[in-house]
């Protein structure tokens, strides 16, 4: 176990971490004496919280020096791995061994327990939030005990899951998995607003999962990315590209690879072109031989129900004045409901909008307000790794589970150990 200085800064480079210290622990039995040890502690990921979520009055614990310890249970379908492993290093074990996850981010580089505690998504009509796999969680405590969590057995479970990092450190989860599966990806170009919006659930229910890429100014949205299953003779590479035909509502087949920004090479991205490939190298956006550029964003994402999604998009589309000179680009996809208490599709079948905004904090920050106020009639629930403006008072009415979840809470960290300034504001303020 090492200790020195914490990290300075995020993943974008847009927070500067306020911990003392960084700790390293590479096993258990280490990581409990650090936790048992501290006044104020709180687990980090790998940085990819825009806000204060992960940082700690006190020190930090990073679990990158944990052997991921990825153990797969061919019998109960099920993963356990160490928190601190990424997506990425995961998917590609179980694909070497004939199983995948059902839905991945659009980065493949996340943590585990980082991705499931702030309830971070990929896309599908059916597809529930990363954190609907979660079968197990291993935590250990405020004080330094280990605390063993499953699905059905525990009633604490689905408050546990989505923790925002309150109630102790996750240093192993158990996921659902399931037979290997092939995707296809397919883009398209200059989709009519008119046509998607006129026929929003069939475009999102037309793939496993469907991305629409806009940055809400003009008449049509600038993409959308369809990952498709395939099997057979279509998973074998057989008739393609004939696929959809050349049009998806009103948009044309791009003839080449695209990045979601206009004029960026998509060197990075996962295959498209309608070519074949595990789900391992399809479902995300994003190549994991490829690491992300520090820097040059920041990122916010709300999440109304599904059925007030289009009047949604006609209030943001209405504010394109002042979204879209900020913004580099946005992203609508779906998420199925769940019943984590903290999760963003709690209870309701869920439509994401996601602002990857240009490095213009202050202006941005102007900007979330007026936004929030216009999705207010919707009950939008912010993603709580990504910067926005609502505080612990508007967000209690937005979870029918808050109260339960603030309870839990205490009864687990009696002390306090595991708050910092993001919490005070965000969950437990009034």
């Amino acid at each position: 176990m090492t200790r020195g200085a914490a990290p300075e800064l995020n993943w974008a480079g847009n927070y500067r971490y306020t911990a003392a210290a960084i700790h390293r622990p590479r096993s258990l039995e280490e990581v409990q004496d650090v936790v048992a040890g501290a006044a104020k502690v709180r687990a980090l990921g790998s940085r990819h919280s825009f806000n204060d979520i992960a940082d700690s009055p006190g020190s930090l614990i990073s679990l990158e020096d944990l052997d991921p310890a990825i153990r797969i249970d061919a019998a109960t379908r099920t993963v356990t791995v160490s928190g601190g492993t990424r997506y990425g290093t995961l998917a590609e074990k179980l694909e070497t061994n004939g199983f995948a996850l059902p839905n991945l981010a659009s980065l493949p580089h996340i943590s585990v327990a980082g991705a499931i505690a702030t309830a971070t998504h990929g896309s599908g009509d059916a597809n529930g939030n990363l954190a609907t796999s979660v079968a197990a969680l291993e935590i250990v405590a405020a004080d330094g005990t280990v605390h063993q969590l499953s699905r059905g057995d525990s009633p604490d479970f689905d408050g546990a899951v989505v923790g925002l990092g309150a109630l102790g450190v996750v240093t192993k989860v158990t996921l659902d998995i399931e037979p290997t599966f092939m995707v296809r990806q397919d883009v398209f170009e200059a989709l009519p607003w008119e046509m998607v919006l006129e026929n929003f659930d069939a475009a999102t229910s037309s793939a496993y999962s469907v991305s629409l890429f806009t940055d809400w100014s003009g008449d049509a949205l600038a993409q959308a990315w369809l990952k498709s299953r395939v099997s057979g003779a279509e998973a074998a590479g057989v008739g393609l590209p004939a696929h959809r035909g050349d049009t998806f509502f009103g948009g044309t087949r791009a003839t080449v690879a695209r990045h979601p920004l206009p004029g960026v090479s998509a060197e990075n991205c996962t295959e498209q072109l309608g070519v074949p490939g595990p789900w391992s190298e399809r479902l995300a956006h994003f190549r994991m031989a490829f690491t992300p550029s520090s820097g040059e964003e920041l990122q916010s994402e709300f999440f109304v129900r599904r059925e007030d999604a289009v009047a949604a998009i006609a209030e943001l589309r209405a504010l394109s004045d002042r979204i879209t000179p900020l913004l580099l680009v946005s992203e609508i996809r779906t998420v199925a409901a769940d019943r984590l208490w903290l999760s963003t599709a709690y209870g309701q079948d869920s439509v994401g909008f996601h602002f990857t905004w240009k490095q213009r904090q202050a202006e941005v920050e102007e900007v979330l307000p007026v936004m929030e106020e216009a999705l207010a009639p919707f009950n939008a629930r912010p993603h709580w790794g990504k910067l926005f403006h609502a505080g612990a008072g508007s967000l209690a009415g937005l979870y029918p589970r808050f109260a339960d979840f603030k309870d839990l809470a205490e009864r687990m960290d009696p002390e306090h150990k595991f708050r910092n300034g993001f919490l005070a504001r965000k969950v437990f303020g009034g």
